[in-house]
């Protein structure tokens, strides 16, 4: 079960890289953060106006990854591999310095991310976190695809499903509860592309860092990379990731099952936009235990302001 108490990390974390769309090198640190301060991105090489707030308002672009953006214009981008760490392991208060416009792509999962934080560790602070509880069940479209949230009393269920016309991505379903499930693997799938849209995909300015080293490329049935995949499943795990990682721009962790099919960085934010207009899809909610009851008293239901 969940532990109901806000975290950070222990200690500052360094990590390096390329954007994978800016194909900029970049560095970034995680800095630990006291109670009720959130997630915040910082621009450390600009000098005003450089904090970001991690809010599904803030979603600037969500084509092919997350960009966030203050009221200054000043934008980070590819957020969602790190912010599906931080929901994974239900950090709540972290500064993240970068020193561009896009995070550090890795090796295309979150999985560095995830063994620094782990090896470091984290701080619980006596603060009681906040949690949305879904009060009802809530479904956005957008054609064949969809995004549903439904109540769920202590954790937060994805169930997600990718269709695709390539033969050897074609369909895949999987379930995940976060507090309950070893989520090693989410955090080790990394993300893909088809060999055919990469020209495509060039011509609008993007992955200019992409290679082999930090994306699955696949071409008719064949997996360009040397290595093969890391599972059979991956192309769905790692749909799980950046849906976690956009559901993390919520604020608060969500006590709800998500049921997703097709969908991806667009249809969440526009699904997060539509659920959190009606104040009567939710509640803010703190809890008297330091872990989820089996059933489950709040100590009380705050403003609905997530």
């Amino acid at each position: 079960m969940p532990n109901l108490n806000q975290k950070t990390i222990k200690q500052k974390i360094n990590f390096s890289g390329i954007g994978l769309h800016s194909g900029v090198k970049t560095s970034m640190k995680l800095i630990p953060a006291p109670p009720n301060h959130g997630i915040i991105f910082k621009r450390s090489d600009l000098k005003n106006n450089n904090l970001i707030n991690a809010d599904f308002e803030n979603v600037k672009k969500a084509l092919l990854c997350t960009t966030i953006e203050n009221e200054f214009g000043v934008s980070v981008s590819t957020v969602e591999h790190l912010l599906g760490v931080l929901c994974g392991e239900g950090i709540d208060n972290l500064l993240v310095e970068v020193d561009s416009s896009e995070l550090p792509i890795m090796d295309g999962s979150a999985n560095e991310f995830v063994n620094k934080i782990k090896k470091i560790g984290l701080k619980n602070y006596d603060t009681p976190k906040k949690y949305i509880k879904v009060q009802k069940k809530f479904e956005y479209k957008d054609g064949d695809k969809f995004i549903t949230i439904e109540p769920s009393e202590s954790d937060l269920i994805i169930d997600f499903e990718i269709i695709y016309k390539n033969q050897l991505i074609k369909n895949q379903r999987k379930t995940i509860n976060l507090a309950r499930d070893n989520l090693s693997e989410i955090y080790n799938s990394r993300t893909f592309c088809l060999f055919e849209d990469i020209d495509k995909i060039k011509k609008m300015g993007l992955a200019k860092g992409g290679s082999l080293e930090n994306a699955i490329v696949i071409k008719d049935d064949e997996v360009l990379n040397e290595e093969g995949l890391r599972y059979q499943d991956e192309f769905v795990k790692h749909k799980i990731l950046d849906c976690m990682g956009d559901i993390m721009l919520s604020h608060y962790n969500i006590f709800g099952k998500i049921t997703c099919s097709q969908g991806g960085h667009k249809l969440t934010n526009e699904f997060l936009r539509e659920f959190f207009a009606d104040k009567n899809n939710y509640s803010l909610v703190e809890f008297k235990e330091k872990k989820v009851p089996n059933n489950t008293i709040y100590s009380k239901s705050l403003a609905a302001t997530a």
